[in-house]
């Protein structure tokens, strides 16, 4: 089953929108590390709304954490940085969507030594900076949904 990773997220509402997607679509949210906001947050919870019980949530205190839950697992790192689309990637089942920090992505070296599985979302503004957290979960959730036919 494909998982999202959320690496020490920083905007209660964004996260608790991922949560609802991740919640419609059955598909499991890992929190790691520091979110600087309580997941019973009242702004967490009025974007999750009462969909929070049909969360599969895990909490992993940093990436090996991670890793060592999804043993199975292919990660894939999510980057304005990156040099490949989303949509040229050939998603598995087991694969893990993981994005970075509203404010600064995933660490850079995180990024050098994963380079091979770093993706994008095609932007062709260039004066647009990125795409909002949950927008960017959900274009590439769906697309790996799609391809890996979970729905």
């Amino acid at each position: 089953m494909i998982n999202v990773a959320l690496i020490e997220p920083e905007i209660p509402p964004n996260t608790g929108n991922i949560a609802r997607l991740c919640a419609a679509t059955r598909v499991p949210l890992h929190i790691v590390g520091a979110t600087g906001f309580r997941l019973d947050d009242r702004a967490v919870k009025r974007a999750g709304l009462d969909y929070w019980p049909e969360v599969i949530l895990q909490r992993h205190a940093d990436l090996q954490s991670l890793r060592a839950s999804l043993t199975t697992s292919r990660f894939l790192f999510l980057s304005t940085k990156a040099e490949r689309s989303y949509h040229q990637w050939s998603f598995r089942p087991d694969d893990c969507l993981v994005f970075g920090r509203e404010t600064r992505g995933l660490p850079e070296e995180l990024l050098r030594d994963n380079w091979e599985h770093c993706l994008r979302i095609p932007m062709p503004n260039p004066r647009i900076r990125s795409l909002n957290l949950a927008t960017a979960v959900a274009i590439v959730l769906y697309e790996a949904l799609k391809q890996t036919n979970q729905f």
